[in-house]
């Protein structure tokens, strides 16, 4: 979405619970951080720590797709409803989530963000249950043999 008090203090993203949590995650998985490229939807922390409005999506959009075909992965994780409606305007992230789909060469697959675990905690097993599926989606996409990158290098999650 974008970032929230600690992120922007910080300037990167998923630090803060949510980010602590979102690191379990990807250790439950085999990897870290430096495997993946985070980024959020937009840029600066929207006021009040709101819901990034259409018009700031909207501004951001460039910033992100250039990130996208600087990184070009094979597999994008899609941390909540305004990542999913990026790829998938009219989804819902709660019918999407878990189950990857083919958009401009690229895996999409959509997740619940990390943060809906905090508020509501019968979600967290849901959440780690959809991250499993992540390393056999990097070797359907044959991300390690097409690329000398390490195969978590070929994943973006935002």
């Amino acid at each position: 979405e974008g970032p929230g008090f600690y992120e922007d203090r910080e300037g990167r993203p998923f630090v803060g619970s949510s980010g602590k949590f979102f690191e379990e995650l990807l250790l439950s998985i085999g990897l870290n951080r430096k495997d993946v490229y985070i980024t959020n939807m937009v840029k600066c922390r929207p006021p009040n720590n709101r819901d990034p409005m259409s018009a700031e999506i909207q501004a951001c959009d460039s910033y992100l797709e250039r990130q996208i075909q600087l990184i070009q992965p094979k597999v994008i994780v899609t941390l909540g409803r305004y990542s999913l409606a990026r790829f998938f305007p009219g989804e819902t992230v709660t019918r999407a989530r878990g189950k990857p789909r083919k958009k401009d060469g690229m895996v999409i697959y959509p997740m619940l963000h990390p943060a809906a675990a905090l508020y509501r905690q019968n979600l967290r097993q849901v959440i780690e249950g959809d991250i499993k599926a992540i390393p056999d989606l990097l070797q359907k996409t044959d991300a390690s043999k097409e690329s000398s990158q390490p195969p978590g290098q070929q994943l973006s999650m935002f």
